[in-house]
This record gives structure tokens, C-alpha cells and sequence, in this order.
């Protein structure tokens, strides 16, 4: 396994155990999937790269994209979090708006 794979599959692991580890407060869960996206984008980017292979191009953008609606809840969840005046999830209560 060369340094960059370890290098991946760290970054997704460690995110992956903070978010099973950090879910009280919803920003920093969200970080953890902003990092886990991040990392999997990068893979999807060098793969193809690696294997010399065009058929798998399209993946890192539709991960973007996918990225980008994230981005776009995180700053929802930060505007709710101004208004609410916390991010604890047991605070958050849907059926009160």
C-alpha cells in the first residue's frame, strides 16, 4: 500500500470515528462528513490517474456536486444555530418552528 492510500484511508477512518464520536453538537458532525468528502474526492480524483484509465472521470465531479449541496446544509445549520442559540442536537426540535 504506498503512503497516499494510507494517507486516504486514515483521513476517512479518523473522520468516520469522529462523527461516531462527536454527534452532540451538529457543526462538529458536520465537519467530520466535510472531511470524509474531502477525502473521497481526493481518491476518486488520483485513481483513475493511477490505473491510467478516462472511464471513471465523471465521479470526483458528482462528488463535488455533492459536496456542495453539503456545504450549502452547513451554512443552514449555521444560520439555525444563530437563531436557536445552540447546536446540541437534543435542543433542536423540528415540529416546534
Amino acid at each position: 500500500m504506498s503512503l497516499s492510500h494510507l494517507s486516504f484511508y486514515s483521513a476517512f477512518t479518523l473522520s468516520s470515528l469522529g462523527l461516531a464520536f462527536h454527534r452532540t453538537h451538529l457543526i462538529s458532525a458536520h465537519l467530520c462528513l466535510e472531511s470524509m468528502m474531502l477525502s473521497m474526492y481526493i481518491a476518486l480524483s488520483i485513481w483513475p490517474i493511477e490505473n491510467q484509465t478516462m472511464s471513471s472521470t465523471l465521479m470526483p465531479m458528482l462528488m463535488l456536486t455533492f459536496s456542495a449541496c453539503e456545504a450549502g446544509t452547513g451554512l443552514a445549520m449555521v444560520a439555525s444555530t444563530r437563531t436557536h442559540g445552540s447546536d446540541h442536537l437534543h435542543n433542536l426540535n423540528l415540529l416546534q418552528c
